[in-house]
């Protein structure tokens, strides 16, 4: 099985920064796509940030030019760089992983969640 293990949330003022990382451990041939996500409470799960093998990236509008995704593939992990972080990035966020567990077997697996919570 694939257990995905997030670290780096935590209580940060508004404005400063948080660097969450994401590892995979398990059967993985190959992680296709990591992404983080974030739920605040009563609102959606969205979708932060993603990054595919080859290291293409795609961002959440209302984050763009604050967070920065990147992975380092022989590690199997994912960070999430947060600067000039805003009341409304508070939430819980999950990575997630399209992992390659077979040649031909692709599975998604979620972390356990880690809580960025911003104060004023």
């Amino acid at each position: 099985q694939v257990q995905l293990v997030e670290s780096g949330g935590g209580l940060v003022q508004a404005g400063g920064s948080l660097r969450l990382s994401c590892v995979a451990t398990g059967r993985i041939f190959n992680i296709n796509v990591m992404n983080w996500y974030r739920q605040a409470p009563g609102k959606q799960r969205e979708l932060v940030a993603a990054i595919t093998s080859g290291g293409i990236t795609t961002y959440s509008n209302s984050v763009k030019g604050r967070f920065t995704i990147s992975r380092v593939n022989a590690k199997n992990t994912v960070y999430l760089q947060m600067n000039s972080l805003k009341p409304e990035d508070a939430a819980v966020n999950d990575c997630s992983a399209l992992v390659a567990v077979g040649p031909q077997e692709l599975q998604n697996f979620w972390g356990q969640g880690t809580q960025v919570a911003i104060s004023s």
